[in-house]
């Protein structure tokens, strides 16, 4: 009998842990809608109005309506250079602080509707709303609580006000993906600031759109990571606490929402915003300030290669188009990202996953596919045909069953002894950098985690120039 115990123990572990298709959740777990949009990655963002005309960055509110006045004004080229780009959003700054509305808004005097743009018959919103659903983008919207103009502003007839002029964003321009709220709170025309009835906003939006993603300093479903540089924590927490804690002054340290809470109540994960130029909207003399793709695929691995999602404001001019320097440096960076990633070492390559020197073999994690998953109780090992020079490897975690990885440690073997490489958190994507070596295997040794086992959907290993 002994001896068929052996002979039948590696069978055990096989069936024991082979990549499982039911796996309990360890909370807090995404939604549906925030799964979805970790998927999208990246996604742009457009300011545009009346501060695209004065060179300002935050108007005042008191510029006239006929300084805007796009010339040219096509969102089709946005969304085509958006398409062409990789992203699949915009957001459209819909209300910034000036209180300018790129809509006819029936609760504002200032907006399109007052402009001599079109004979005060143009709508930004409607325009850019159809270009999305026309080449396949998300659309989303940016509206500014804070407004330097409207007369109500500091006043409690002011939040009946921005009610509505959400109710008529979602019920004219919808569907609406994202919603992005500025937590900023200044004076109004009459020198008072408003209490914003936040309870009230978020109440609203998932009674009339519960598809839709709430950004703010702390979501509900989306926070700011921190900064404007477009760069998350190199430990980036899905997590967020966020009792006490309010939007704009009030908000957590801008350490906690660059990592997030390790031990968190709520899945709000970290979105990374940050503009191709030097300023968010439009400045002839900064034309020649665009960004490098090189540079814009860095903010990617420093965005996404963290677990984040990555936000790039690209502001169109006076013309009411985006600038050929702009388009060019999009699509270049498009033409970069896939060629540095178009060399999976690792694709469809059997891994090893070790437990107690057993092990059995899946191709669950190199298949491409965030749909099939493996339970790593404790490593895995990739092996090459031939030694490989390699100088990126890619892990996701299973976030729909939660984030777990607290550490992990990747061990590259080569000819002339090992290399070891220590990270912290992973979740949705981790993209480890390191110096270009020729490498014959590799293990991921997850050396701390919040609870066992951790699951993972996804290894990649490429080589970028």
């Amino acid at each position: 009998m002994k001896k068929y115990f052996f002979l039948l123990l590696p069978f055990i572990f096989s069936l024991s842990y082979l990549p499982a298709q039911k796996v309990e959740p360890f909370y807090p777990i995404p939604s549906t809608q925030q799964l979805a949009w970790h998927e999208l990655e990246f996604y742009l963002f457009v300011h545009f109005g009346p501060n695209t005309f004065t060179d300002k960055e935050w108007g005042h509110g008191d510029e006239p309506e006929d300084v805007f006045n796009p010339t040219d004004l096509d969102c089709r080229q946005w969304a085509r250079i958006a398409k062409q780009s990789g992203a699949k959003g915009i957001i459209i700054t819909a209300k910034h602080h000036d209180g300018f509305c790129l809509w006819p808004s029936r609760y504002s005097k200032h907006t399109v509707r007052e402009s001599k743009w079109k004979n005060g018959k143009g709508d930004v919103l409607k325009e850019l709303s159809q270009a999305c659903k026309e080449y396949g983008l998300k659309f989303g919207v940016y509206i500014s609580p804070w407004d330097r103009n409207h007369p109500q502003y500091g006043t409690s007839g002011y939040n009946d006000v921005f009610v509505n002029m959400m109710k008529e964003i979602f019920e004219g321009y919808g569907p609406i993906w994202e919603l992005w709220w500025d937590g900023a709170n200044g004076e109004g025309p009459n020198g008072k600031k408003q209490v914003y009835d936040w309870r009230r906003f978020e109440k609203f939006v998932v009674q009339i759109s519960p598809n839709t993603v709430v950004f703010s300093d702390i979501g509900p479903d989306i926070r700011w990571v921190g900064n404007e540089k477009g760069i998350a924590g190199e430990t980036n927490w899905n997590l967020l606490d966020t009792v006490g804690f309010g939007r704009g002054i009030g908000s957590p340290h801008t350490d906690t929402l660059n990592q997030g809470n390790t031990d968190g109540k709520f899945w709000i994960p970290a979105e990374c915003d940050v503009s191709i130029r030097p300023g968010w909207f439009y400045h002839e003399t900064e034309d020649d300030k665009v960004k490098t793709p090189s540079q814009l695929f860095d903010l990617y691995l420093k965005s996404v290669g963290r677990g984040a999602n990555f936000l790039l404001n690209v502001p169109p001019d006076r013309r009411g188009l985006i600038h050929d320097n702009d388009s060019a440096s999009l699509i270049d960076f498009r033409k970069l990202k896939e060629k540095n990633f178009k060399k999976n070492f690792a694709q469809n390559a059997p891994v090893q996953i070790i437990l107690h020197n057993q092990s059995v073999t899946t191709k669950r994690l190199t298949d491409q596919s965030v749909k099939t998953y493996a339970s790593v109780p404790q490593e895995i090992r990739l092996t090459f045909e031939n030694p490989t020079e390699i100088n990126h490897i890619v892990l996701q975690e299973a976030i729909e069953f939660g984030q777990r990885v607290q550490n992990f440690e990747i061990i590259l073997e080569r000819n002339e002894g090992l290399t070891s490489i220590k990270g912290t958190t992973i979740g949705r994507k981790r993209i480890v950098s390191f110096s270009t070596q020729k490498v014959k295997s590799l293990v991921v040794r997850i050396t701390q985690a919040k609870t066992k086992p951790t699951i993972l959907n996804e290894i990649a290993v490429y080589r970028i120039e």
